[in-house]
């Protein structure tokens, strides 16, 4: 039971880390648009990005695919970047709907996922390894859904509470995001 408590807390700890911001950001990104009526769909793919996160540290745990991590790096904010402009340049958010948001959010857990997978590899023992992703991935989808819900909470606050017109404010909060997203990239710009 202590390894469970290590590695769910290693994972929560990955989300809610202040040194490295991209999964808090991401999940403000992913969550903005919606209200709590759409908790279902913001549950399917936070899971599906813990999903996406998961495989991709298993892969790189048992070195089947290794990719370069500067590309990953700068991939990260780029998948941040990416969210945001869905907000900012839809009027409405018709492309979260279907198959194509649950392909590209699992996609975009994926690139996240390889920029963790070395310091796994280094902590995760060989025999323990799947054990260990299955803790780590409940200690970040925990989180993970924690932030979620305080978007949602935040979302009924700022437009039920304070009245700002919901288009204002989720363009207030997309460029906010993307600022911080666009400094991540250029300061992880591979060329």
């Amino acid at each position: 039971m202590e390894t469970f408590w290590f590695y769910f807390n290693l994972g929560f700890q990955h989300v809610l880390d202040w040194g490295g911001l991209d999964h808090f950001y991401f999940l403000v990104a992913l969550s903005i648009p919606f209200a709590f009526k759409n908790w279902r769909k913001l549950l399917l793919w936070v899971s599906l990005f813990t999903l996406g996160h998961s495989l991709s540290l298993l892969v790189s745990h048992f070195e089947w695919i290794t990719i370069n991590s500067t590309w990953v790096e700068f991939l990260i904010p780029v998948t941040i970047c990416l969210t945001c402009f869905s907000i900012l340049f839809q009027k409405k958010h018709a492309h979260q709907k279907g198959i194509w948001i649950n392909l590209i959010t699992l996609f975009f857990g994926l690139i996240h996922g390889f920029g963790f997978g070395r310091y796994f590899k280094m902590i995760a023992q060989e025999g323990d390894a799947i054990a260990a992703l299955l803790e780590f991935a409940i200690g970040v989808e925990f989180a993970q859904v924690l932030i979620v819900m305080f978007v949602l909470l935040v979302n009924r606050w700022v437009l039920g509470g304070l009245k700002i017109e919901k288009h204002k404010w989720q363009w207030i909060i997309a460029s906010m995001v993307l600022s911080q997203a666009v400094l991540m990239t250029s300061n992880n710009w591979p060329f």
